[in-house]
């Protein structure tokens, strides 16, 4: 058995938490855009880098999750335990309260909510959306209002992937690995070089590459390249590339469809950590405490930004050139992702114990014979 890696380095950890956070905004940003809550252009220099984030988060749960195992050691059922958690505790509260915003709009406006026919069939569609199903194959689904939850759809099944190829062994690994990915289907295959590409660099990135100047400047030319890949619109192009070049026109790439392009951003996302990991930013020690406090709040802000943007446009008069409005919506959204946050991502013990229970080792029921009168 190989060595544990090294720990990361405090810096780059935190600076970890702080992509993880900022990639959050930026969905949130594009999401204004994407529901027309702003004018076109309204972030002036700052660009629409929805998918970009997509990607980001992608290959940093490849690297953490690679990381956590290669670390902790954790068993089977410990690794289940982490990763059920992880998901349920934010995407099962969310994913109510979309559907009961659903119902709201549906009963008191005269608005159709997306995906509204979710509402009639609940008894197929939650348990269908709780099982992370919404891309598999040719399937194009997320709940209402939960733009966002179609990565999940992605990751919960990477996560399970990644855990089958950890913890089995032989035949049996090689049987349930192929099942899981016949029942993905093309679409996670296409972006799943993604994910795995953030376990390789954990597993290649033991010990440091470069010097810290070295390290600086590869850090900063990947953010110049990020910046160009936006600037010059190169995404699409690829994606009409990658459409043109797609060999199956029965079977729609959908959400997959800029693959070639999730590639080129997860070069340079890989680029990226590589050289943060050895450039020392110790400065980020400092404000560590502030960048932990927001990163915990990620995953919720995340899944239920679209909740908020949805409603408030389905009930409110809401003026998309007025600052007023905007920093209302603002609002809105910071509050709902704390309030939120106390309930999912920092009750996720609770969400941890009730699976644990679930998981738990069953006894065997031992027959005792009673002895006669």
């Amino acid at each position: 058995m190989q060595s544990a890696p090294p720990a990361l380095p405090q810096p780059f950890s935190v600076y970890l938490d702080l992509t993880r956070f900022l990639a959050a905004v930026m969905v949130v940003l594009a999401h204004f855009d994407y529901f027309k809550a702003v004018p076109k252009g309204a972030w002036g220099v700052v660009p629409e880098m929805g998918r970009e984030a997509v990607i980001v988060f992608f290959v940093l749960s490849g690297f953490v999750i690679a990381s956590t195992v290669a670390q902790r050691r954790p068993s089977a059922r410990q690794y289940a335990l982490a990763r059920l958690s992880r998901l349920y505790s934010v995407a099962l509260p969310v994913l109510l309260l979309g559907l009961a915003c659903a119902f709201a709009v549906r009963a008191f406006t005269d608005q159709v909510p997306p995906y509204g026919y979710v509402l009639d069939k609940l008894h197929v569609y939650v348990p269908f959306h709780l099982l992370f199903l919404g891309q598999h194959w040719t399937l194009t689904e997320v709940p209402p209002y939960m733009e966002p939850y179609w990565s999940l759809n992605y990751e919960a099944w990477y996560y399970l992937l990644f855990g089958l190829a950890c913890y089995l062994r032989g035949r049996r690994r090689i049987l349930l690995m192929g099942l899981a990915l016949a029942l993905m289907g093309y679409k996670l295959w296409l972006l799943l070089p993604v994910w795995l590409a953030g376990a390789w660099l954990c597993r290649r990135h033991r010990e440091p590459w470069l010097g810290v100047a070295a390290a600086r400047a590869g850090w900063l030319a990947s953010l110049l390249l990020l910046g160009a890949w936006v600037a010059l619109g190169l995404e699409d192009p690829l994606r009409m590339a990658a459409i043109a070049w797609w060999p199956f026109p029965g079977l729609p790439l959908g959400s997959a469809d800029r693959f070639l392009g999730d590639y080129v951003v997860c070069a340079i996302v890989l680029l990226n950590f590589a050289c943060a990991r050895d450039a020392g930013f110790t400065g980020l020690l400092r404000i560590a405490p502030s960048v932990r406090l927001l990163a915990s709040y990620t995953f919720t802000l995340y899944l239920s930004h679209a909740i908020v943007i949805g409603l408030w446009l389905a009930v409110y008069p809401h003026d998309r050139t007025s600052s007023a409005d905007l920093f209302g919506l603002v609002a809105a959204i910071i509050a709902t992702t704390f309030a939120l946050g106390t309930l999912t991502e920092h009750r996720r013990h609770v969400f941890q114990a009730m699976f644990a229970r679930l998981l738990a080792p069953r006894r065997p029921i031992v027959a005792v014979e009673k002895s006669g009168a």
